[in-house]
């Protein structure tokens, strides 16, 4: 496929991905906007199946968000603004990914490197998201991530056996991807690692500095994704590819 030809499936892809998004009322315009420079970095940095993960992340976050949310509005447990995600949200989910890929096309001597920092912190992004919006519909018993004591469903650092096991699913699944388009020998369980720790991360970080105010929903998410890069990083470095 020549280069301009994909340009031109990039960019098709994009657009009706953000003006889509927009219409259905699942980004707001700036969301939209920050989504489709993230996906122009993704494939500079990891080509299609970089932008494929980044889809496939948004896709099945916005499933989850959107899954019986009738349910949740009526436990209390709906996102606000109907579940539309604004630029910093996009940023605090996937600003890591597009960092790396940034850095996997300015460095192509490092691509690998970075290309598994990418699909690690995207993991970690899928992994909570299923998590926490899996979990509180399907979770039937819910614990405090530290004391394992019960605790509130819906609380800020609070998990449960269900909402952990749909969290595994999406990262083996972000796995999957970047292994179908990398190769088998690349990390897979690198890639599985990252999403499971960065989930776990950020089920600490909501039972200590998010209870008490001292960080953002937002900034949760995005140290959540730095640890998932930061695991594939000391993978790599440790065992190499």
């Amino acid at each position: 496929m020549s280069d301009l030809y994909s340009w031109c499936v990039v960019l098709l892809v994009l657009g009706a991905g953000m003006v889509y998004s927009v219409r259905a009322k699942k980004l707001t315009v700036a969301g939209s906007g920050t989504g489709g420079v993230l996906g122009v970095l993704l494939f500079l940095g990891a080509g299609f199946t970089g932008l494929l993960l980044l889809s496939l992340f948004f896709l099945l976050g916005t499933a989850a968000s959107g899954w019986k949310r009738a349910d949740k509005q009526r436990l209390g447990l709906a996102e606000a603004n109907q579940g539309r995600r604004t630029a910093w949200q996009a940023l605090a989910n996937a600003g890591v990914a597009g960092a790396a890929a940034l850095l996997s096309w300015l460095l192509p001597a490092h691509a690998p490197f970075f290309q598994l920092l990418l699909a690690g912190s995207l993991a970690a992004a899928t992994a909570d998201t299923l998590a926490s919006e899996l979990g509180n519909v399907y979770g039937r018993r819910f614990y405090h991530v530290l004391t394992l004591q019960p605790d509130t469903r819906g609380r800020d650092g609070v998990i449960s056996m269900e909402g952990t096991l749909a969290g595994l699913a999406g990262s083996a699944l972000m796995a999957s991807v970047y292994s179908a388009g990398f190769g088998w020998h690349r990390g897979f369980g690198w890639v599985l690692l990252a999403g499971a720790v960065g989930n776990l991360i950020d089920s600490v970080l909501g039972a200590t500095l998010e209870r008490r105010g001292t960080l953002s929903n937002n900034a949760v998410n995005l140290l959540n994704t730095l640890v998932g890069a930061i695991v594939t990083a000391l993978c790599y470095v440790l065992w190499g590819l």
